[in-house]
C-alpha cells in the first residue's frame, strides 16, 4: 500500500488523487463512507460497505429463505390484525 498525500482545502474539502480513485474504483459523484478508526480516516465506496453488510446478514439467513418475503408476510399479517 503506497502512501499518498493531499491538502485539505477551505471548508474541509479533501481532494483524492486520481490514481487513488482508480484504485478504489471510484468516479466523480460516487458516494463514499467515511469512518475514523484508531485516529485514522477510512474512505470506502458505499457500494462496498453495503455488499459487506449484506454478506454478514447472509450468514444468518438459511438457504432458500427470502427475508423480503417474510417481511411482507409479517406486514400483511399485522395489517390484517388491525
Amino acid at each position: 500500500m503506497a502512501s499518498r498525500s493531499t491538502t485539505i482545502l477551505e471548508g474541509g474539502t479533501l481532494v483524492l488523487p486520481a490514481d487513488l480513485l482508480d484504485e478504489l474504483g471510484l468516479q466523480d459523484g460516487d458516494t463514499v463512507v467515511l469512518e475514523v478508526v484508531h485516529g485514522e480516516l477510512r474512505v470506502r465506496p458505499r457500494d462496498a460497505v453495503i455488499a459487506g453488510i449484506q454478506a454478514l446478514a447472509r450468514e444468518y439467513v438459511p438457504d432458500g429463505v427470502s427475508v423480503v418475503d417474510e417481511l411482507i408476510a409479517d406486514r400483511r399479517a399485522e395489517a390484517a390484525r388491525e
